[in-house]
């Protein structure tokens, strides 16, 4: 028997169309992949097979209960974990437990077995009694699962789990999912992580409410067989030449990979176009094997172009120094707590220049001290020249900041909020006309002004929150996580606008869970524990953690190397300390 059988599914909310007669069947023992691009269906998917949305037309049964004539049996028979996890952060992890527990009807004083048995698989047990608030985002989404798993459901249902979440944390949740498939599980992972649908069994891609792939991910990918190409060595160029590439009619995607170009020829394109390119970059042209994600982008019709409409119609930045952001010894405490230890880095003007680090490392609180917004302990920072102990008001105008939590303000429409950014960075008349026009269509805002923030695809609240910080033209941008959660197709027009801006000369500090968006970076500083433990160029980063058994790593395998040797150093010198 299928774990999960749907048949013929039609769900609308008033004249939008959520999903689109959809019909699939899911295993036990199996990991499901769920992905599409934002908008695609999978939330709406999730919930009905949780039984908190009914179809419109057709049916589903999970482990062999219908969600609408069963649905007090789905609930028993289900684990979920939603997007927006409900937490009470109030509440400790232990109390947490407890109370999900009863929500399930079990007697949580008689399970002492069960909680000490998800404690010790989540690696929580030395955290019962920290407030789920305290928690960092990986112990968070862990916690998360232990809830959901609380009933030893036959079907679990995780709606994006592992965003906001640092690799190492992501690799914990893998092994965490790989042992429960073993038990003979089924388990549905929707996710924005295209690497990760990748490593599942099996796959359901969704676009615009309908089922456009079913199968296992290898087999997508093995139609973009012979049309992945890198060109290699580029250097300073890669900006340049990747929009260069993104504008040719036979390219249907491309990515910066270190100091090198990432492209995938549209189906029927000989690559006629991308030769000459390359010899113009002075690059060599090599073959590589297709991933899930270009397949993913290809069947979706490709990507974005490669001219960013903001970037051009914003004139050459003008710095006094070549230095951008600087910071020396910088420090931040919060009680006993240091979230800042010491750093210290300089960025040139136009870099892009990666702040990475496992959850808690300390990245948004420098961010924030970069930004005016938290004054230091100790030590000093530097924004376009303007000393931030003297002149924070001075820094702010300078430059612009998207926060990792979204800022915007619920209670105003989207066009309220781009005035009211406009008004803050001191926009006046025409000028402030102007810009706001701009931003409505750059980022597609248009039908969407008299609405709500929250009521939008998170790709439309990521736009709507990168126009405001951009709307006085700042010569230097943060992004706290800016694509967090998006889909890949809204990543790549975001980067498209970045890599624009940076040829501006616009300096632009990022952080990203998306080790791939670090290979765009000019040069990436990693944080672990609060402190500076490495600054070099992607590529850099990556011969450092080669081995025999690994020749050519990943810049996600560049992290886990890092953060791990960094843990290992500290656990040494507590050791010999003691």
């Amino acid at each position: 028997m299928a774990a999960v059988v749907i048949d013929g599914v039609t769900k609308h909310f008033g004249n939008v169309q959520a999903l689109r007669g959809l019909a699939a069947r899911i295993g036990y023992g199996r990991l499901t992949g769920l992905v599409g691009p934002d908008g695609a269906g999978k939330t709406t998917l999730m919930r009905l097979m949780t039984g908190l949305l009914e179809p419109n037309a057709g049916r589903i049964t999970v482990a062999g209960f219908d969600v609408v004539d069963d649905n007090d049996a789905i609930h028993v028979a289900t684990g979920y974990m939603p997007q927006r996890f409900g937490l009470y952060e109030d509440l400790s992890v232990m109390e947490n437990m407890r109370l999900y527990a009863r929500l399930r009807g079990m007697d949580a004083e008689r399970h002492g077995e069960l909680f000490a048995e998800l404690l010790d698989f989540t690696r929580l047990a030395p955290f019962t009694e920290r407030l789920a608030g305290k928690l960092s985002g990986g112990m968070k989404q862990k916690l998360g699962l232990a809830c959901a798993l609380m009933a030893r459901p036959r079907v679990l249902l995780l709606d994006e789990p592992s965003v906001g979440v640092d690799p190492v944390s992501r690799q914990d949740l893998w092994r965490m999912v790989q042992a429960l498939t073993d038990e003979g599980m089924a388990v549905v992972w929707s996710t924005a992580y295209l690497d990760e649908a990748e490593r599942c069994d099996s796959v359901l891609l969704l676009n615009e409410g309908a089922l456009a792939f079913d199968g296992p991910p290898g087999e997508l990918t093995e139609r973009l067989q012979g049309r992945s190409f890198r060109l290699e060595d580029v250097g300073d160029d890669r900006r340049a030449v990747l929009s260069e590439a993104l504008d040719l009619a036979g390219v249907g995607d491309g990515v910066i990979q270190g100091a090198g170009v990432r492209v995938v020829l549209r189906e029927g394109a000989d690559g006629g176009d991308v030769q000459p390119l390359a010899a113009r970059a002075g690059a060599r042209l090599a073959e590589v094997p297709a991933r899930f994600e270009d397949a993913f982008i290809d069947l979706l019709g490709g990507g974005p172009g490669g001219t960013s409409a903001l970037a051009e119609r914003m004139p050459p930045v003008a710095l006094d120094t070549d230095i951008a952001v600087s910071c020396h010894d910088l420090t931040k405490r919060f009680g006993e707590f240091t979230a800042t230890d010491s750093v210290s880095f300089e960025v040139r003007k136009g870099e892009v220049f990666g702040l990475l680090g496992p959850n808690g490392a300390g990245k948004s609180t420098t961010f924030k001290m970069l930004c005016g917004l938290l004054k230091p302990t100790s030590g000093e920072a530097h924004v376009a020249g303007v000393d931030l102990r003297r002149a924070t008001g001075a820094a702010k105008a300078r430059l612009g900041y998207m926060a990792q939590k979204f800022s915007l303000y619920g209670l105003l429409s989207v066009r309220q909020n781009l005035e009211f950014s406009a008004g803050v960075y001191g926009l006046e008349g025409a000028t402030k006309r102007t810009r706001i026009d701009e931003m409505i269509e750059t980022f597609d805002l248009g039908p969407l002004l008299s609405a709500a923030p929250e009521s939008l695809p998170l790709g439309f609240r990521q736009r709507l929150a990168l126009a405001c910080s951009l709307m006085h033209r700042p010569p230097v941008l943060f992004l706290d996580e800016p694509t967090s959660g998006v889909d890949p197709i809204t990543r790549r027009e975001f980067w498209t606008h970045i890599n624009g801006l940076a040829r501006k000369g616009v300096t632009i500090m990022v952080t990203t869970h998306f080790m791939d968006e670090a290979e765009y970076c000019d040069r990436v500083a990693m944080l672990s524990s609060a402190r500076l433990i490495a600054l070099d160029t992607p590529d850099a980063l990556k011969r450092g953690a080669a081995s025999d058994d690994n020749p050519d790593p990943t810049m996600e395998d560049a992290f886990i190397h890092l953060v791990e040797s960094s843990m290992r150093a500290n656990a040494a010198a507590m050791e010999a300390a003691a």
